[in-house]
């Protein structure tokens, strides 16, 4: 095992869901769109001089797709269902409504003051999410590569950061993301370190 690693953590690019607030979660297999393509492959312009010795992405297309410039390129990656995005349950594949929105915030500010054990209906809980998280990033600290680049998406990526960096999970909010933006790590023996949060500056251009 390896204690000095350097992790690149990005979310997925843009989906049409995305466009549309569509909820996705871990039940919707959605593509990227035009715009999350390009987004991918500025990310690629921008890092493709990081040696990364391996890329972890989630079981969704989506995440696939926001590295497939690295891997067609010849970068080595590798499928962790564990970094699958938290399931939505009875809101997936539905616009985001007033209900849902009522209700959701309804949950998340459970999740701020600690009941974590609270789903939304039919779906995942933080807590849920958070223990299979452990299992991914138990097997990512295991394995021998020191630069890695992880993609995920966006509530599994708040909890992902809460994890690495042993924050509460209650205060996940606190880490912002949006398509294809960049948190980055630095790991020497116990000390973390958060040395970028929310990055986007690679996606410049596109604006």
């Amino acid at each position: 095992m390896t204690t000095n690693k350097t992790i690149y953590l990005i979310r997925h690019g843009q989906t049409d869901y995305n466009k549309q607030g569509i909820i996705q979660g871990s039940g919707i297999d959605s593509d990227l769109n035009e715009t999350g393509v390009q987004q991918a492959y500025a990310f690629y312009k921008q890092y493709k001089h990081v040696d990364f010795e391996q890329i972890y992405i989630s079981e969704l297309k989506r995440t696939f797709q926001s590295v497939k410039p690295f891997v067609d390129a010849g970068f080595s990656h590798a499928v962790l269902p564990e970094l699958n995005e938290i399931n939505w349950g009875i809101y997936e594949g539905k616009k985001a409504t007033y209900e849902f929105t009522q209700r959701y915030n309804e949950v998340v500010n459970s999740w701020r003051k600690g009941e974590l054990h609270t789903p939304i209906e039919g779906g995942e809980s933080p807590m849920e999410m958070f223990n299979r998280q452990k299992i991914g990033w138990q097997r990512i600290m295991e394995e021998s590569h020191e630069n890695v680049l992880i993609c995920m998406h966006g509530r599994a990526m708040r909890s992902f950061l809460s994890l690495i960096l042993e924050t509460p999970l209650s205060r996940m909010d606190d880490y912002d993301h949006s398509n294809l933006c960049l948190y980055k790590i630095e790991i020497k023996g116990k000390h973390k370190r958060l040395v970028e949060a929310n990055n986007i500056k690679h996606l410049a251009g596109l604006r």
